[in-house]
């Protein structure tokens, strides 16, 4: 299978004067309103509206499980995945909570969990297989499979804009994936691998000191056999096949001119890869929140983003992304609703 074709076009730039103007001339001193001020101007962009809105908002988390896993780089058994993954599936996880109270739609995709699911409502099945080879000791998954899995995530960004979405945020869930979200931040910002390397899951000292040397080892083996930085084989040298969903998921999601909420450490490194591919998939995309993962920080750095929210967030799942919608819709309604100093009788500055 080939790596599927997107076609992604930059916002266009013709109605920034308009949404500028709309926005500073709001009954507010120019700026009074912060980071909002930039998020609505962004959104009004991307949906090429002055009177944009929020629809069908949806957060597809998905689901992997690593083969390196076993090797000791997280603190949780693999186990963990699958039953984290039916953890979702009734509705008890940090995502859900969050999800439902802010209206948001979730889908949960089996991207290659080492365990059978029984079908369900909200579980959709894209398995590339029962999780990724071990990294330490050769290619995560092969070019066949990354193709693949970037074709799935794609497709499941298609169904949900078939639903009406236009506003869509990734989660994941994968023992290891902070660890292979670490190498393939090392490769693709340049950052050094200690810098990208934190706990995870909650590893004590010793754990993370294992951690960072298995990890040197895995990029040992990698450079000794040619490797560089290339996006495509840097995701199928470390990925999991849930972070190769997302890489697929964030350029239909661009392609499909969609509002992109990125979550954290994890779901950041698909979108290094993606951004390698179409780098234009950046003007759709709002960064949620910065993660308590170190590596977050060196990608936010290469992207030169500002996060909306500082919570010292490191749960994963989408939970930034759920709980920056909020923000997404104040961002909506004040553009909308607010009075203009003209609209209000209200004298304007200078005036």
């Amino acid at each position: 299978m080939s790596l599927p074709d997107f076609q992604i076009a930059a916002p266009s730039v013709d109605i920034l004067p308009a949404l500028r103007h709309k926005i500073d001339t709001k009954t507010k001193p120019v700026g009074a309103l912060g980071q909002l001020e930039n998020l609505a101007l962004l959104i009004g962009l991307i949906q090429q509206s002055l009177t944009p809105a929020v629809r069908q908002p949806e957060v597809i988390v998905f689901a992997g499980d690593h083969g390196a896993a076993k090797a000791g780089v997280s603190a949780y058994p693999q186990d963990v995945t699958w039953q984290m993954v039916e953890n979702f599936l009734a509705g008890g996880a940090g995502i859900n909570v969050f999800a439902r109270l802010n209206g948001v739609a979730l889908t949960v995709v089996d991207a290659g969990v080492a365990h059978d699911f029984a079908p369900r409502e909200g579980l959709l099945s894209a398995k590339i297989g029962p999780g990724t080879a071990n990294y330490l000791e050769g290619a995560a998954m092969s070019a066949a499979q990354r193709d693949e899995a970037i074709a799935a995530g794609a497709a499941a960004v298609r169904a949900a804009a078939a639903r009406g979405c236009n506003v869509i945020g990734f989660g994941e869930m994968g023992i290891g994936n902070t660890a292979a979200a670490s190498l393939m931040t090392h490769c693709l910002t340049g950052a050094s691998l200690p810098e990208c390397v934190g706990r995870g899951t909650g590893l004590d000292d010793a754990g993370l000191s294992r951690k960072r040397n298995l990890l040197a080892q895995a990029m040992t083996r990698y450079r000794q056999a040619g490797g560089g930085d290339d996006a495509l084989e840097v995701l199928a040298q470390f990925g999991g096949f849930e972070i190769a969903q997302m890489v697929g998921a964030f350029l239909a999601a661009a392609e499909a001119k969609m509002l992109i909420l990125v979550d954290g450490f994890i779901v950041t490194s698909a979108l290094l890869v993606a951004a390698r591919l179409q780098p234009e998939v950046l003007g759709y995309c709002v960064f949620c929140h910065n993660s308590a993962e170190p590596g977050h920080r060196a990608q936010l750095e290469h992207f030169g983003a500002t996060a909306l929210l500082d919570l010292g967030l490191r749960l994963g799942e989408g939970t930034g992304a759920a709980l920056a919608l909020p923000l997404v819709r104040a961002a909506v309604a004040f553009l909308n609703e607010m009075a203009s100093f003209e609209s209000a009788g209200v004298s304007d500055k200078g005036v």
